[in-house]
């Protein structure tokens, strides 16, 4: 567990990446109850402009904040975390192989210490094919 007299602003606390495939997808929606055919049916998402299936921007604010969670230890000490979604994360049709439908990219930062609550902000910055898919993804910290 991270100690708050030890960090500083600008510090990368991590960085992971997160592989994503159509069967992520459809589990999530089924712990979620979001089976909205965007994220499983591509003839569907075309039909809406999608560049085809995409995953639930929950899973992605979810599988971004994951790195906080494991760096600080304990789930709790996440007093808050936030974003906004700027960019779809297409996830292609991988079946049968090996691969992902995409990766999604997180690096985590601190971005600023509040001494007196004993907090640090967490910036993340989540990518992925190249493109940033959330902005201003913020985690507040408290820390021993």
């Amino acid at each position: 567990m991270p100690v708050f007299d030890q960090l500083e602003k600008g510090l990368e606390i991590g960085r992971r990446e997160v592989a994503v495939t159509r069967a992520d997808l459809v589990r999530y929606a089924g712990a979620s109850g979001d089976f909205n055919p965007i994220h499983w049916n591509n003839d569907f998402a075309v039909a809406v402009e999608l560049p085809g299936v995409i995953a639930h921007g929950m899973f992605t604010m979810g599988a971004a904040v994951q790195l906080v969670v494991d760096w600080a230890g304990d789930p709790g000490a996440v007093l808050d975390y936030q974003t906004r979604f700027t960019k779809p994360v297409p996830v292609q049709d991988t079946t049968g192989t090996e691969e992902p439908g995409a990766v999604l990219e997180v690096v985590g930062t601190v971005g600023a210490l509040d001494p007196e609550a004993r907090t640090a902000r967490i910036d993340l910055a989540v990518t992925s094919a190249g493109q940033r898919v959330l902005t201003k993804a913020q985690a507040l910290v408290r820390l021993a």
